[in-house]
Protein backbone atom coordinates (compact mmCIF):
# COMPACT_ATOMS: atom_id res chain seq x y z
CA UNK A 1 0.00 0.00 0.00
CA UNK A 2 1.59 3.22 -0.93
CA UNK A 3 0.36 5.73 1.66
CA UNK A 4 0.16 9.80 1.51
CA UNK A 5 -0.53 11.68 4.73
CA UNK A 6 -1.22 15.50 3.35
CA UNK A 7 -1.43 18.72 5.75
CA UNK A 8 -4.10 21.27 4.82
CA UNK A 9 -5.78 19.09 1.97
CA UNK A 10 -9.34 20.71 2.45
CA UNK A 11 -8.52 23.26 -0.22
CA UNK A 12 -5.89 24.83 -2.48
CA UNK A 13 -2.99 23.11 -3.29
CA UNK A 14 -3.37 20.72 -0.46
CA UNK A 15 -7.23 19.11 -1.60
CA UNK A 16 -5.59 19.01 -5.91
CA UNK A 17 -2.46 17.01 -3.76
CA UNK A 18 -5.12 14.78 -2.25
CA UNK A 19 -7.10 13.92 -5.65
CA UNK A 20 -4.34 13.47 -7.84
CA UNK A 21 -2.59 10.71 -5.70
CA UNK A 22 -6.32 9.27 -4.90
CA UNK A 23 -6.30 9.22 -8.31
CA UNK A 24 -3.24 7.17 -8.61
CA UNK A 25 -4.71 4.50 -6.25
CA UNK A 26 -3.00 5.71 -3.14
CA UNK A 27 -4.05 5.93 0.42
CA UNK A 28 -4.90 9.07 1.29
CA UNK A 29 -4.92 10.83 4.54
CA UNK A 30 -5.55 14.74 5.14
CA UNK A 31 -5.11 16.96 8.57
CA UNK A 32 -7.38 19.87 8.18
CA UNK A 33 -9.67 21.72 10.14
CA UNK A 34 -12.21 21.33 7.46
CA UNK A 35 -14.21 18.44 5.59
CA UNK A 36 -14.71 19.20 2.19
CA UNK A 37 -16.07 17.15 -0.35
CA UNK A 38 -13.08 14.76 -1.54
CA UNK A 39 -13.92 11.07 -3.20
CA UNK A 40 -11.54 8.42 -1.98
CA UNK A 41 -9.54 10.72 0.63
CA UNK A 42 -9.89 9.79 4.42
CA UNK A 43 -9.89 13.23 6.27
CA UNK A 44 -9.44 13.78 9.62
CA UNK A 45 -10.19 17.39 11.11
CA UNK A 46 -8.11 18.60 13.65
CA UNK A 47 -6.07 22.51 14.37
CA UNK A 48 -3.16 22.03 13.30
CA UNK A 49 -2.54 25.68 15.39
CA UNK A 50 -3.01 23.31 18.73
CA UNK A 51 0.06 21.47 19.44
CA UNK A 52 -1.51 18.90 21.72
CA UNK A 53 -4.29 17.99 19.25
CA UNK A 54 -1.62 18.07 16.02
CA UNK A 55 0.15 15.68 18.29
CA UNK A 56 -2.46 13.03 19.37
CA UNK A 57 -4.45 12.75 16.39
CA UNK A 58 -0.94 12.07 14.05
CA UNK A 59 0.22 9.94 16.59
CA UNK A 60 -3.44 8.06 16.43
CA UNK A 61 -3.30 8.52 13.05
CA UNK A 62 0.35 6.52 12.42
CA UNK A 63 -0.39 4.06 14.83
CA UNK A 64 -3.50 2.95 12.82
CA UNK A 65 -1.44 3.31 9.30
CA UNK A 66 1.37 1.26 10.80
CA UNK A 67 -1.21 -2.30 10.90
CA UNK A 68 -0.89 -2.02 6.84
CA UNK A 69 1.70 -3.30 4.85
CA UNK A 70 3.36 -0.37 3.55
CA UNK A 71 5.27 0.04 0.05
CA UNK A 72 6.07 3.59 0.19
CA UNK A 73 4.99 6.24 3.22
CA UNK A 74 4.64 9.91 2.49
CA UNK A 75 4.27 12.93 4.59
CA UNK A 76 3.31 16.44 2.81
CA UNK A 77 3.72 19.62 5.04
CA UNK A 78 1.32 21.87 2.98
CA UNK A 79 -0.75 23.80 5.46
CA UNK A 80 0.21 27.15 5.81
CA UNK A 81 -1.28 30.68 6.23
CA UNK A 82 0.21 33.95 5.19
CA UNK A 83 -1.17 35.97 8.43
CA UNK A 84 -1.15 39.93 8.37
CA UNK A 85 0.11 41.40 5.20
CA UNK A 86 2.16 44.79 6.96
CA UNK A 87 5.13 45.71 8.46
CA UNK A 88 6.43 43.82 11.46
CA UNK A 89 5.95 46.71 13.87
CA UNK A 90 2.07 46.66 13.24
CA UNK A 91 1.56 42.91 13.21
CA UNK A 92 -0.18 41.88 16.40
CA UNK A 93 1.77 39.59 18.69
CA UNK A 94 -1.10 36.76 18.67
CA UNK A 95 -1.06 37.08 14.41
CA UNK A 96 2.74 36.40 14.60
CA UNK A 97 2.56 33.64 17.07
CA UNK A 98 -0.50 31.81 15.15
CA UNK A 99 1.86 32.46 11.33
CA UNK A 100 5.37 30.69 13.42
CA UNK A 101 2.90 27.36 14.99
CA UNK A 102 1.40 26.76 11.63
CA UNK A 103 3.97 27.63 8.93
CA UNK A 104 6.95 26.31 11.12
CA UNK A 105 6.58 24.59 14.36
CA UNK A 106 3.63 22.41 13.27
CA UNK A 107 5.94 21.34 10.21
CA UNK A 108 8.61 19.55 13.15
CA UNK A 109 6.85 18.30 15.58
CA UNK A 110 4.80 16.40 12.45
CA UNK A 111 8.38 15.91 10.67
CA UNK A 112 9.67 14.44 14.05
CA UNK A 113 6.41 12.54 14.99
CA UNK A 114 6.70 10.87 11.07
CA UNK A 115 10.58 9.65 11.67
CA UNK A 116 10.11 8.42 14.64
CA UNK A 117 7.08 6.38 14.48
CA UNK A 118 8.40 4.82 10.64
CA UNK A 119 12.18 3.99 11.71
CA UNK A 120 11.58 0.45 12.08
CA UNK A 121 9.93 0.81 7.95
CA UNK A 122 12.51 -0.11 5.35
CA UNK A 123 10.00 0.61 2.77
CA UNK A 124 10.47 4.37 0.70
CA UNK A 125 9.26 7.14 3.29
CA UNK A 126 9.81 10.81 2.52
CA UNK A 127 8.60 13.94 3.91
CA UNK A 128 7.81 16.59 1.23
CA UNK A 129 7.93 20.49 2.39
CA UNK A 130 6.06 22.84 0.65
CA UNK A 131 8.17 26.18 0.83
CA UNK A 132 8.03 29.27 -0.84
CA UNK A 133 10.20 31.93 -3.00
CA UNK A 134 9.55 34.19 -0.09
CA UNK A 135 11.95 31.58 1.84
CA UNK A 136 14.81 33.24 -0.27
CA UNK A 137 13.08 36.83 -1.32
CA UNK A 138 12.40 39.40 1.12
CA UNK A 139 9.28 40.66 0.80
CA UNK A 140 8.09 43.70 2.34
CA UNK A 141 5.05 43.30 4.37
CA UNK A 142 5.74 39.60 4.42
CA UNK A 143 8.32 39.39 7.33
CA UNK A 144 6.55 36.64 9.33
CA UNK A 145 5.85 34.70 6.04
CA UNK A 146 9.62 34.59 4.55
CA UNK A 147 10.84 34.04 7.92
CA UNK A 148 8.61 30.60 8.17
CA UNK A 149 9.05 29.72 4.95
CA UNK A 150 13.32 30.38 5.30
CA UNK A 151 12.89 27.96 8.66
CA UNK A 152 11.28 25.38 6.64
CA UNK A 153 14.16 25.40 4.07
CA UNK A 154 16.62 24.87 7.33
CA UNK A 155 14.61 22.10 8.50
CA UNK A 156 14.67 20.28 5.22
CA UNK A 157 18.37 20.27 4.96
CA UNK A 158 19.15 19.40 8.32
CA UNK A 159 16.87 17.01 8.51
CA UNK A 160 18.28 15.48 5.28
CA UNK A 161 21.72 15.24 6.47
CA UNK A 162 20.69 13.32 10.29
CA UNK A 163 18.59 10.69 7.92
CA UNK A 164 21.84 10.71 5.40
CA UNK A 165 23.40 9.28 8.40
CA UNK A 166 20.81 6.31 8.88
CA UNK A 167 20.01 2.73 7.31
CA UNK A 168 16.35 3.16 6.87
CA UNK A 169 16.47 6.97 7.30
CA UNK A 170 13.72 9.11 4.76
CA UNK A 171 14.19 11.60 2.12
CA UNK A 172 13.49 15.11 2.75
CA UNK A 173 13.09 17.68 0.20
CA UNK A 174 11.05 20.76 -0.47
CA UNK A 175 9.49 22.42 -3.08
CA UNK A 176 8.74 25.70 -4.15
CA UNK A 177 5.23 25.76 -5.99
CA UNK A 178 5.49 29.16 -7.85
CA UNK A 179 2.48 31.59 -7.48
CA UNK A 180 -0.60 29.57 -7.79
CA UNK A 181 -4.16 30.90 -7.79
CA UNK A 182 -5.49 30.12 -4.22
CA UNK A 183 -7.21 31.98 -1.64
CA UNK A 184 -4.07 33.07 -0.38
CA UNK A 185 -3.56 35.37 -3.28
CA UNK A 186 -7.40 36.48 -3.82
CA UNK A 187 -6.12 38.09 0.12
CA UNK A 188 -2.86 39.04 -1.61
CA UNK A 189 -4.54 41.58 -3.99
CA UNK A 190 -7.22 42.78 -1.42
CA UNK A 191 -4.08 44.15 0.73
CA UNK A 192 -3.60 48.16 0.56
CA UNK A 193 -0.39 48.75 -1.77
CA UNK A 194 0.99 51.02 1.65
CA UNK A 195 1.01 47.59 3.59
CA UNK A 196 2.24 45.35 0.67
CA UNK A 197 4.54 47.31 -2.10
CA UNK A 198 4.57 44.08 -4.18
CA UNK A 199 0.48 44.67 -4.63
CA UNK A 200 0.89 45.76 -8.66
CA UNK A 201 2.81 42.21 -9.44
CA UNK A 202 0.64 39.80 -7.85
CA UNK A 203 -2.60 41.94 -10.00
CA UNK A 204 -0.47 41.69 -12.73
CA UNK A 205 0.30 37.81 -12.86
CA UNK A 206 -3.57 37.16 -12.14
CA UNK A 207 -4.51 39.99 -14.90
CA UNK A 208 -2.50 38.19 -17.59
CA UNK A 209 -3.31 34.63 -16.46
CA UNK A 210 0.34 33.63 -14.71
CA UNK A 211 -0.76 32.16 -11.99
CA UNK A 212 -0.59 28.18 -11.55
CA UNK A 213 -3.44 26.34 -11.43
CA UNK A 214 -3.45 24.12 -7.99
CA UNK A 215 -4.13 21.24 -10.44
CA UNK A 216 -0.78 21.50 -12.65
CA UNK A 217 1.14 21.90 -9.33
CA UNK A 218 -0.28 18.68 -7.41
CA UNK A 219 0.63 16.70 -11.33
CA UNK A 220 4.33 18.49 -11.28
CA UNK A 221 4.67 17.35 -7.42
CA UNK A 222 2.94 13.98 -8.04
CA UNK A 223 5.39 13.59 -11.45
CA UNK A 224 8.84 14.42 -9.32
CA UNK A 225 7.69 12.21 -6.66
CA UNK A 226 7.16 9.03 -8.63
CA UNK A 227 9.38 9.76 -11.17
CA UNK A 228 12.17 9.91 -8.55
CA UNK A 229 13.59 13.16 -9.97
CA UNK A 230 15.37 14.28 -6.01
CA UNK A 231 17.72 13.49 -4.22
CA UNK A 232 17.52 13.55 -0.32
CA UNK A 233 17.82 17.27 0.78
CA UNK A 234 17.02 18.94 -2.45
CA UNK A 235 15.52 21.77 -2.57
CA UNK A 236 13.53 22.81 -6.07
CA UNK A 237 11.45 25.25 -7.57
CA UNK A 238 8.53 23.12 -9.51
CA UNK A 239 9.03 25.92 -12.89
CA UNK A 240 12.81 24.48 -13.13
CA UNK A 241 11.38 21.44 -14.44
Amino acid sequence: MNIIIITGGSKGIGKALAEKYAQENYKVYSLSRSIVDLQNVTQISVDLSDTKATHNTFKMLLDEVKKNDISSITLINNAGRLGTIANIENISSEDITKSIQLNTTTPLILSSLFIKETQHLTCKKQIINISSGAAKNPYEGWSVYCTSKAAIDMMTRTISAEQNELKNGIKCNAIYPGVVDTNMQTNIRNTDEKDFKNLQRFIDLKKNNELYTPEFVAESIYTIDTQNKLNNGDIVDIRSF
